[in-house]
This record gives C-alpha cells, structure tokens and sequence, in this order.
C-alpha cells in the first residue's frame, strides 16, 4: 500500500483570493448554528444532535466525526453515521454549564472503502491477493495508530487477523471472513484511521441549566390572594404565601409574579382599563413608581422587602422557584422622572409620550428612551437586575423586550451570566419573528410564542416543525395557555373540555409551559366580543378568588394540571424539544405526535374539539416510535389506566366529557 496522503489544509490547495474554500472534503449544512458566530443553545443533560453534510469526489468511503470541547477544554471525539443524501449525525448530552464547542472533521475512511470493494472483489475472484493485502496493511497502520489506552484484545485480534489474511493456504472466503470480524470492525470504528483529515470551523454552543429548557410555569398576582372587596384591600405577601402549597401540588416548578414594585398615581387606570378611577383603585401593577420608590422598591399595599424575602423563602421551601417581572417603563410618578429626564423622550412641548401599542393605550406608563444617557440607563438597568438577585430571584420575565433596544438586552444578559449562569430570562414578545429570533439569538433563554393562537391542527403541525427544528438553535418556547393580557378566542367558548385540550398541547408539546391563575378554574368571561381582555381584568383590580368552592364543586382543572406535571417530571422525552413526531390522523380534529429520549417513549393523542366525540384512524410511524411495521404493541394510557393492543393502524375513540386525549406509553407484545 502507498504511503498514506498528507493532511493538507485548503488555504494550500487554493490561490489567495478565493472567498469561502473548500477544504479537501466538502463540509456544509452544519447545525445547530446561529448566525454572525452566536452560540447555539443547549442545557445540561438535553440530549444535542450535530448534523452535517459532507461529500466528496468519486466512491470511495468519507468517515466523519464531531470533535466536542467542554468548558474545561476537554475533548472528545464523537463518530457519526450516515443519516441521508450525505447527512451525517451524531448526538451527546453536555454535562455541563458552560461554554462550549464542537467541530466537524471528515477524513478519507481507507477501511471503509477496502471493507466495500473487498466485499465484492474477493467473492468475485478478482484481484484477491492485492486485496487481502491491502487489508493487511490497514490493520498494520491500526495496530501502529490505536491509543495505548485501547483494549490489548483489539490490538490481538487486529494481528491475528493480519496473520490469517496473509496465510495462502486459507481459502480467501475464510481470511476474508476473518477480517470481517465484528469486533474488528468496532474497532476500526472506535480508532479510524483518518486520511487527508478535513476539519470545520468551530461552533460554539452555550450551555445552560435545565431550568432554562424544563420547567411548568405559574402566574398569579400576590395582591388578589387574601384580599377582600368589603372593604376594598390588597391582598399581603403573607395572605399569598397561603396559595402556594396548592401551587406546589399541582407540580409547578415556578412562580411568576408581576411587577411588585409601587404603583404610580397619575393617570391609574381604573377597573376594566377605564381612566376614571375610583380613590380605592389599585391600578396597574406595570405602571412603575411612586413616591414610595421605584423599581427597587415593594408596594407598601404587599408588604415590606423583609415580607418579599419570606415569600421567596416559602417558595424555596416547596421546591419552587420564583420569576420576577422586569418591566422596563415608568410611571409618571417615578423618582426617575425628576432625577434622570434624559432617560425618557421629550416631545416638542416638552412633555412625555405615554407607551402605546395601538390599538392599545398605556396611559399610566412611560416607556425608557435609551439613546440620550444609553451608559447611565444600561447602569441603573443592570444594579436594579442584581438588586433582585441578591433577594433569591435567579428568573426574570421581561416584559416587551422588543420595545428595548437589542444591544441592551445583549450586554445586560452576557453581563449577568457572567457572573451568574444560573440567572434566565424569559422574553415576552409577541412580535415579529425577526425580532424573536433575534433576542433568542443575544441572549434570552425562553420566549413566549405564538402557541396561544395555534389552534388547528394544520398551523400546530407547522409550528411545531419551526420550534423544535429550524429554530430550536436560538429560540426556547414557553407555552403559556393564557396571560393577563391574552384570554385566547378558543378558550371564550370552548368549556372545560378546551381548557383540558389546550393544557394537554402546551404541557406535552413543549417541555416549558405556564397557565395564569383562573385559568384552572376556566375563566373565560371576555370584556368585548372579538377581543381577548378579560372582562374585569386582574391587571387593574383585585380579583380574589374561591379556590375551595371551585374544587367542591368539582369545576376545576388542578388535578388534571397536576396529572400533567407529574407525567412531564417522570418521562424524560416530555423534558425534550427538538424530538416530536407526528402521525397521521384520518380526522382533523385530532392531532397524533410522539416524543422519544432514549429508551422513553410517550404518545400523544388529542382531540382538538372540545364539544363532540372522534372517532377515527391513527396511522403510526413504527420506526419513529421504536418498532417494526408490523409489530404488535400494548399501548398503555397513563391518564386512563387503560391498556390497549396496537398494530400501526389504531382505531380511537375520544369523549371530550370524560378525557380530552391518549397520553400513552407503548411496549412491544412479547
């Protein structure tokens, strides 16, 4: 065999000039990639799959593999397989929170190609000595290039292969055979031997906690819990740390509080988004800053710093985690007004515009303006964060992120994760896409998403396919059901059986999920026809609530809500993103879709209509879900406690009245 080829980069091969070159092999396609060399996204223990195409001239063998370095600068070697049309893919879990980076390498795969033609020729008679041969001299170049640290029995069985291969008095057919080895051929995997090495460009991929990826989601306002209406009195930090055992049992893993900062005076909104309020009016939450303070501030109404400090605590002790929400805007009763002008934008009369979103108006808000003081603004931004910090909260929901501008958002969150990796922010931005891509891309670990109005199955099917594949390197969903701006079209007249439909999607398509408090109990009383506030909305008033009463009366969803969460904390692949399947249903008002990690399966069927019995054909993807075309399964209902004998074709039956969908773990008939 000829001496092996020189690995050679291709800024030798190419004249100067040349934008772009090829190295020796062609490498392209790579993912996960984000744009202008951003780090794609990846948490501890999530399962991460590199593809990538490569090619190369003519026929013989391409070997590729991803080269992966930890934070620490360890690096392993993983090989990939040939998925199609020149994919190739190879998948590990980061261990991990940190910086790290991956590489693609293709090379010349001389076993590869021997193992091929060797296949054919020797069977056929031609060439066999040259053949045999060669082979030998490959395994001689394995024995001289294999780690030391490789199994002495490789080494023994490569130079007894190479001993069998050159022995003349064997039949050709048996030193072949004895090449062909198994064991041997793992080996030649495990340890390749790699010609005219090509290597990429490396990607960067930051890695994060699990939370940022897993997590269920609560909202609620502190101030509704243990207040009353006669007379008119907020509720306490201490009243609403009486409301978040039941949280904790429905198996919420955050919870998420508005803005607890003072609430402005000038132009409050009253109940219902009026502007006539009442001397008793609490006003909105969002509307930041009074003579009490700003946003380092409590409202005096909740309670004290010390009061925020217990609540936190509480919250600790349950095993949950606390969201702040930032929102970046003012009153006109903020400090900030008369002591930093400069960070809002003048009108030619010298006055403040008020925030709007048309056809939304925010009477009682300003919003920042960043180019007059950018540095003195981007300062008190980044204390006010750290502030929050340093009283236990490692969660921010931004609110409007879009509205700020982006190198803010960049330098504030590269800035905290410094420091504090642990600390996630969630964007709140229905916007453009553009724009969602683009804070994903800078930074925010989660964003809210168009989920709320993907309703059929057609536009979920595609919405899907966009979140956990072309836009899982950026972006994380978190499907919120509801908000207290958005009470969805389909939620106003769906009844009870809608609410269970649209949490069985939010909770098992994507691995983050939240409701807003009322929504367990199905509230759906809408303020205009054709619109989606809430009538007597919770952001301008107190909206206590009889949670009790609810639960007597059996009209409340928690204990499916708690099924939800136990089964997502229990199987790993509802933990997952980048992993839904789906399958074809006859009917359209039912929606098929798997998940998978590892040796975790779940399947997910679910009625999309929350006022009649399906009945229709579900059409499996036997392989996708680990089995054989025609291999008979037991389909077990973890909702149910029903067990059903499947084949690939599935006749289902769905009463909205008594269960929405089939959540189902599946196991081959033995």
């Amino acid at each position: 065999m000829a001496n092996p080829p020189q690995n050679v980069s291709s800024d030798k091969l190419l004249p100067s000039g040349i934008l772009g070159p090829i190295g020796r092999f062609a490498i392209l396609d790579v993912s996960p990639v984000v744009s202008e060399g951003r780090p794609a996204k990846g948490a501890v223990n999530e399962p991460i799959t590199i593809k990538a195409t490569a090619t190369r001239e003519g026929h013989d063998a391409l070997g590729v593999s991803v080269l992966v370095t930890d934070p620490k600068g360890t690096k392993t070697t993983l090989r990939a397989h040939l998925s199609s049309n020149d994919t190739y893919v190879a998948e590990f879990s980061p261990t991990e929170i940190g910086s790290w980076n991956f590489r693609i390498e293709a090379w010349d795969d001389i076993w590869g190609t021997w193992h091929h033609d060797a296949g054919l020729k020797i069977p056929a008679g031609v060439d066999v000595e040259v053949e045999l041969e060669d082979g030998a001299r490959i395994f001689e170049r394995a024995l001289n290039e294999t780690p030391q640290n490789a199994n002495p029995s490789t080494k023994k069985l490569l130079q007894e292969a190479i001993k069998v291969l050159r022995d003349k008095k064997v039949d050709p057919n048996l030193r072949l055979a004895a090449a062909f080895n198994p064991e041997i051929d793992q080996a030649m995997h495990d340890f390749p031997i790699r010609d005219l090495l090509t290597s990429s460009q490396e990607f960067p991929l930051l890695v994060e906690r699990e939370r940022a990826l897993f997590g269920s989601w609560y909202e609620f306002f502190p101030r509704s819990e243990g207040a009353t209406l006669k007379p008119y009195k907020s509720g306490t930090f201490k009243t609403a740390m009486k409301r978040l055992p039941a949280i904790a049992e429905m198996g919420f893993q955050v919870v998420y509080v508005p803005p607890v900062h003072p609430i402005g005076k000038t132009n409050r909104k009253g109940r219902n988004n009026t502007l006539n309020p009442d001397a008793q009016d609490v006003g909105s939450p969002w509307a930041i800053g009074s003579e009490a303070g700003g946003h380092d501030a409590i409202n005096p109404e909740l309670g004290t710093l010390k009061d925020f400090d217990e609540f936190v605590a509480e919250i600790k002790r349950l095993n949950m985690e606390i969201a702040l929400d930032l929102a970046l805007q003012a009153s006109p009763d903020h400090p900030w007004v008369k002591t930093h002008p400069q960070w809002f934008k003048q009108r030619n009369d010298g006055s403040i515009a008020y925030a709007e979103n048309p056809p939304k108006k925010y009477q009682d808000i300003y919003p920042m303006f960043f180019d007059t003081d950018p540095d003195g603004l981007y300062n008190e931004i980044e204390r006010i964060v750290r502030f929050w910090m340093s009283h236990g909260v490692r969660i921010f929901r931004v609110d409007n992120p879009h509205t700020k501008p982006i190198w803010m958002w960049q330098r504030l969150i590269h800035a905290i994760n410094a420091t504090d990796p642990d600390v996630i922010f969630l964007a709140e931005a229905f916007t453009a896409p553009a724009m969602m891509r683009v804070l994903g891309e800078v930074g925010f670990q989660q964003s809210y998403t168009y989920f709320t109005w993907r309703n059929d199955k057609h536009s979920l099917t595609q919405y899907m396919d966009e979140l956990a594949n072309h836009s899982s390197a950026y972006m994380r969903p978190n499907f919120f059901t509801n908000t207290p701006d958005i009470l969805p079209t389909f939620l106003q007249t769906s009844g009870p059986a809608g609410f269970a439909i649209r949490a069985t999607l939010a909770a098992t398509l994507s691995p983050s999920w939240g409701i807003y408090s009322g929504f367990e109990i199905y509230e759906s009383a809408v303020l205009n026809e054709g619109g989606e506030e809430y009538l007597n909305s919770e952001k301008f008033e107190l909206r206590p609530r009889d949670w009790q009463a609810a639960e007597d009366e059996n009209r409340s969803l928690a204990p499916y809500i708690k099924r939800l969460n136990e089964l997502r904390s229990h199987h790993k692949s509802l933990k997952q993103l980048r992993n839904v399947v789906f399958h074809p249903v006859d009917d359209n008002e039912v929606i098929a879709y798997s998940k998978t990690s590892g040796e975790d399966t779940v399947l997910v069927i679910c009625s999309l209509d929350p006022k009649g019995t399906r009945e229709t054909w579900v059409h499996l993807d036997m392989p996708a879900l680990g089995f054989d075309w025609d291999d008979t399964v037991y389909g077990h209902d973890l909702v149910t406690d029903t067990t059903w004998t499947w084949k690939k074709d599935v006749k289902v039956h769905i009463d909205p009245y008594r269960c929405v969908a089939h959540i189902v773990t599946l196991r081959r008939k033995s």
